[in-house]
């Protein structure tokens, strides 16, 4: 997860009311209100606010072209093409006005949000700093329990002035032993791809722990990331580049090349088979069979086709299906076997971002974050929209939120909760 610097937070509250997340309730969390200032949405709807009463529920009053009706001073104010100080108001800022509106509405009907409670062992943050570059920690999410809320951040001296383009857990010593970061270049140093052992994260190794591999392979421009989990292609992790996909052994150094006809912003590996499904700037999504060792025609085992970009692709456990989001805010579910779109998720905003998909079977559910800094939830099994989680904050491209799942939220035997990161600070939406 990335944003701003990430701190330890205590938030105590009195009252601890459990409610179903997936129906909508009352809240004050948040001390937002109609006079604060309007920001840039980033909303892909093109269709202009309405100019006509019957936003405001007044429907007998007629829509005047180039007007705007304001219900509550009972008049008519004429739409200009600009922004001056005599006259405001415009279309853009309308439709500003409208969609900060919604969101306070909607922020109005959650219940009282409460920082900080999940139960997934650990979560790696990438975290922007002010001078430029990206400072990393583990944020410890064990033994978490209500009525105080409290999150530990552990973080290490590890800094680096790059941009990371991608990160993911990477399982050598043992699962999730370690982390993968692809670095961009910058001056005359090249990018590179490097692995930090987990352990430099906290101050006490648990037992067995030991403390790992630590390198890092000059890799130039990588999109993506993904570590193998399939015992054909064992401690291996593989980049997605510019028209190429670089699959690495870290042990042996060994690399195996694949051109591609476009650049590769995602990536996954199959674990029963030994494929590697990729989702291309072009539309395309293929996989790679592993087992290839040359450029031969063979090597695509798959082929889906896109509109637009992918940016995350996600296999379903028993390996028949995958879903897939490109950057016009589409998302399919994919029959691997006979390459047909099973189902379509509606609702989701994107128009240029590189945003992640998160699909959790145990619940049935998909989640992803729009350029609208809204968060939606959908049902994986027929697709209806379950929910739609505004941000606490007022919505801007800037600070685009990013989630998190936990199925077992607080403990083992808690219940399935979304931790939200906005700015410094976390939320969580728990049952």
């Amino acid at each position: 997860m990335s944003e701003s610097n990430w701190q330890s937070r205590r938030h105590e509250r009195r009252n601890h009311r459990q409610y179903p997340w997936f129906r909508q309730h009352g809240s004050n969390r948040c001390n937002t209100g109609p006079q604060q200032r309007l920001q840039d949405s980033g909303h892909g709807d093109d269709e202009a606010p309405s100019t006509s009463s019957s936003t405001a529920g007044s429907s007998s009053v007629p829509d005047l072209p180039g007007y705007y009706f304001d219900p509550e001073k009972n008049r008519y104010f004429r739409l200009l093409p600009g922004h001056n100080n005599c006259n405001p108001l415009t279309k853009e800022g309308l439709r500003h006005k409208e969609m900060e509106s919604k969101r306070l509405q909607l922020l109005e009907e959650e219940d009282k949000q409460r920082k900080a409670d999940t139960n997934s062992d650990r979560l790696f943050t990438v975290n922007d700093v002010k001078v430029g570059g990206s400072k990393y920690g583990i944020i410890s999410l064990r033994g978490l329990r209500p009525p105080t809320f409290r999150v530990h951040m552990h973080e290490n001296l590890y800094f680096t002035n790059r941009k990371v383009n991608s990160v993911c857990w990477a399982s050598l010593n043992h699962l999730d032993s370690h982390v993968l970061l692809c670095l961009m270049g910058i001056a005359e140093t090249p990018g590179c791809a490097t692995l930090l052992p987990a352990s430099l994260f906290v101050s006490s190794h648990p037992a067995g722990d030991r403390p790992g591999m630590l390198c890092s392979f000059r890799i130039p421009g990588a999109w993506s990331c993904a570590w193998s989990l399939n015992i054909q292609a064992n401690n291996c992790f593989s980049t997605g580049l510019s028209r190429r996909v670089l699959v690495t052994n870290v042990v042996t150094g060994h690399r195996q090349s694949f051109g591609t006809s476009s650049d590769v912003l995602a990536q996954q590996f199959a674990v029963l088979a030994p494929l590697l499904f990729n989702g291309c700037r072009s539309g395309e999504v293929f996989a790679i069979d592993l087992r290839c060792r040359n450029q031969g025609k063979d090597w695509k085992a798959t082929r889906l086709f896109h509109d637009s970009a992918v940016t995350s692709v996600q296999i379903l456990q028993e390996e028949q299906s995958l879903m897939a989001s490109d950057m016009a805010g589409t998302i399919k579910l994919w029959d691997l076997r006979t390459t047909k779109c099973l189902r379509q998720y509606e609702g989701h905003v994107n128009e240029y971002a590189h945003l992640p998909l998160h699909v959790h079977e145990e619940e049935g559910i998909v989640v992803a974050v729009g350029q609208d800094c809204y968060t939606r939830i959908w049902s994986l099994h027929d697709g209806h929209l379950l929910r739609t989680i505004p941000s606490p904050h007022p919505t801007s491209k800037a600070d685009i939120p990013s989630v998190a799942f936990s199925a077992r939220l607080g403990g083992f035997r808690g219940a399935p909760g979304l931790l939200m990161a906005v700015q410094q600070d976390l939320y969580c939406f728990s049952y």
